[in-house]
């Protein structure tokens, strides 16, 4: 079972999100607040609460133990760069590029067990069966009732003038 937690769009450089990322991958749950608690990178403080969601995940839609679960992967991917200028001598203005991030955190578990998941959409599926209403009824009846003929004016009539209707009904530039 997989329980995964993301985050995406964190203004900080994945090179540097990556750091703290690769030190706590494969570890216990327990273990890995503790690294980062006690690490002094800035990355520290959004991949925790990440994994705080992640485990929140595994035990409100899976009940799963926090105990028994482990860091399988975390990955980092880059996000969108916002471009930025800075002013340079005599005139000039060079690029800068503001990195952001997307975070990924996938938990698995120690020892397999049977994950029980909520049936509430299911319940929900199963339960909401739009009925048609009676305009639907009599417009699909009265379809149905016209001969073959019928149609066929009905689109001739639809079509007719329609290379003018389109040409004359647009913008002009």
């Amino acid at each position: 079972m997989e329980i995964t937690a993301k985050l995406k769009h964190l203004r900080m450089a994945p090179r540097k999100v990556r750091v703290v990322a690769n030190l706590i991958k494969g570890l216990n749950i327990d273990q890995a607040r503790a690294q980062l608690r006690a690490l002094p990178k800035r990355a520290s403080g959004p991949v925790l609460k990440t994994l705080n969601s992640a485990v929140a995940n595994a035990e409100h839609n899976f009940q799963l133990s926090k105990d028994n679960l482990y860091i399988a992967k975390i990955f980092v991917d880059g996000g969108p760069m916002l471009k930025r200028w800075m002013p340079r001598a005599m005139g000039r203005a060079s690029a800068i590029q503001k990195k952001t991030s997307h975070l990924t955190v996938i938990l698995g578990e120690r020892i397999a067990a049977k994950a029980v998941k909520k049936a509430i959409k299911a319940k929900a599926v199963q339960t909401k069966q739009v009925p048609e209403t009676a305009l639907e009824k009599t417009a699909a009846e009265k379809i149905k009732s016209a001969p073959r003929a019928e149609k066929k004016e009905a689109i001739a009539k639809e079509r007719a003038g329609g290379f003018a209707k389109r040409m004359f009904r647009r913008k002009s530039v």
